[in-house]
């Protein structure tokens, strides 16, 4: 099922207001978030619209994970970071996505708490976000 007005579904102009398409994989679409107060955050959004996990079926859901967990690693050996926050959200969007955030210990920006969801402190020229999107294909 395809939802007309989800961004994640159509694409577009609807996910460029927040978002860079870098992939497909095997279960997921993965976007690099324009907002990078955290260097090389994404969102990783699963192929079907759903809005729950609990709405795939257990093959669906194994290769949306295999696939959170790939892209987690392409982040890690691309930036090095401490830790890699997880945020599942949709309260306003029910497409299941997930938000991969990675922490520095170095950068005490948010270092310790939940990321927030845009805190419009950081976006980049388009060079920098294609050189964040090149780092990231490496592994993905």
């Amino acid at each position: 099922m395809i939802d007309s007005n989800c961004a994640y579904c159509v694409e577009g102009e609807l996910v460029a207001k927040f978002g860079i398409k870098i992939c497909e994989l095997d279960a997921t679409k993965v976007y690099l978030f324009k907002e990078q107060s955290h260097k090389g955050r994404v969102i990783v959004a699963s192929k079907h619209h759903v809005s729950e996990m609990i709405e795939l079926s257990e093959q669906e859901r194994n290769a949306f994970f295999a696939d959170v967990n790939h892209v987690a690693e392409a982040i890690h050996k691309a930036f090095s970071p401490d830790k890699v926050d997880y945020g599942a959200y949709g309260d306003t969007g029910h497409h299941l996505h997930f938000h991969l955030v990675p922490k520095y210990q170095e950068d005490p920006f948010e270092w310790g708490s939940t990321f927030a969801m845009d805190p419009k402190q950081k976006t980049l020229t388009d060079a920098e976000y294609n050189e964040i999107i090149t780092a990231l294909k490496k592994y993905l």
